[in-house]
């Protein structure tokens, strides 16, 4: 980058989150450098921000070992042509938005070849082997985490890593306002109110969305007036949700079925029954008590064990992140795997509806960690982004 030329930055993001997380980092950065030229694959949010995309954003939409491999002569090819493209571009910084298994060998790739790489989203080396910390390093000038524990776990590698804060905790107020969200989903006030998620992705929901349902018509039993809400995260997920349900009760007891509007039926909720994953997050920043379930496809974690490759004991972001603070308890129930029945889901869930203590004490270890996924000032996560590639920007320039 020179006095007179924008700078050319690009982003590899994949899966609607990290269409999300790079929509923000452009607008960020595009009022430092209003002329820069954004590039590389990104969804339509990114699209809207100006970013010029070479390939669809769901071509990096695989998780999961076998999914993987079922995709990897694809995604092999895919990456053979980003980076000859990127090569031949020679962006002034490429920034690598989540999706580790592709973006790290790209981006490694790239710094071997001389280019500034960021890698923004740090996996989550807390739990899957802390060594691949440094080897991330390998790949990234630079890690932005969004969780406070990770830099200290980079510098440990000798890594560049900032915490940048969480972007869901802009987007969520400290105090939640039950009373809005209800009346925007026109759900009574009084009335006990359960939010279901069993997962935003077609496999997930395969796995999980009989269970969750039939653990959610076992609390509907038991708790007299009971309010079911499920927002189905995409028109797939809905029809799919909605082919689940038709099976059930069709009278006032029956789930109420939402398209999206997952924020508002969590904060409309008493308790959320959710599946691992970023919404056990949303669930916290919204400040419901939880229980929350999972299972991945039985090859995944069957070779997951196998290999060792799980380095801790909780799954959950919310647990995670109170360990990591020092919080006396872990706040949220995990029923994993095996444990991930019908059964044991609607047993917490009515320990939960009925423990009033219990509770109070959730909300506040939420209200706690949502403080610390804002960091220490008033700037937003993703300006936080911006100026840590800013300042590699102008390093370089300054060096030049």
């Amino acid at each position: 980058m020179n006095d007179t030329q924008p700078p050319t930055i690009a982003l590899i993001a994949g899966e609607d989150s990290g269409d999300q997380l790079g929509a923000d980092l452009i607008e960020a950065l595009r009022r430092r450098y209003p002329q820069a030229r954004f590039v590389g694959i990104g969804g339509a949010r990114m699209q809207r921000q100006g970013f010029e995309s070479w390939h669809d954003i769901r071509e990096l939409s695989v998780m999961g070992f076998v999914e993987v491999l079922k995709h990897l002569p694809r995604l092999l090819r895919l990456r053979r042509t980003l980076v000859a493209r990127l090569l031949q571009t020679r962006p002034d910084v490429v920034i690598g938005i989540d999706a580790p298994d592709f973006n790290l060998a790209v981006e490694r790739r790239l710094k071997e070849a001389g280019l500034r790489t960021v890698h923004y989203v740090s996996p989550s080396v807390w739990a899957w082997r802390e060594k691949r910390a440094a080897n991330i390093g390998r790949s990234a000038d630079r890690v932005l985490c969004l969780f406070p524990m990770e830099p200290a776990i980079y510098a440990r590698h000798g890594v560049d890593a900032r915490f940048v804060g969480h972007p869901l905790a802009d987007r969520f107020p400290l105090v939640a306002d039950r009373v809005a969200a209800r009346e925007a989903l026109q759900l009574p006030q009084e009335a006990p109110v359960l939010a279901l998620l069993p997962g935003s992705r077609p496999s997930e929901l395969s796995r999980l969305g009989q269970i969750f349902i039939d653990a959610a018509q076992r609390v509907t039993a038991v708790i007299p007036g009971l309010r079911v809400v499920i927002p189905a995260a995409n028109p797939q997920v809905h029809g799919m949700l909605k082919t689940m349900l038709a099976k059930g009760a069709r009278d006032e007891s029956a789930p109420l079925l939402l398209d999206g509007q997952a924020h508002e039926a969590m904060m409309a909720a008493d308790l959320v029954l959710l599946a691992s994953g970023t919404a056990t997050l949303e669930a916290m920043l919204a400040k419901r008590p939880m229980v929350v379930g999972y299972r991945v496809a039985p090859m995944s974690y069957r070779i997951a064990r196998a290999l060792n490759m799980l380095k801790t004991d909780i799954f959950t972001l919310p647990n995670i992140l109170a360990r990591a603070e020092g919080l006396p308890e872990l706040p949220v129930p995990e029923l994993m795997q095996d444990d991930c029945t019908a059964a044991k889901l609607a047993d917490a869930t009515l320990a939960l509806f009925r423990d009033s203590e219990r509770r109070g004490a959730v909300v506040a270890a939420f209200e706690h960690l949502h403080q610390a996924l804002r960091g220490n000032d008033e700037k937003h996560a993703a300006d936080r982004a911006a100026a840590a590639v800013a300042e590699l920007l102008e390093h370089d320039h300054a060096r030049a």
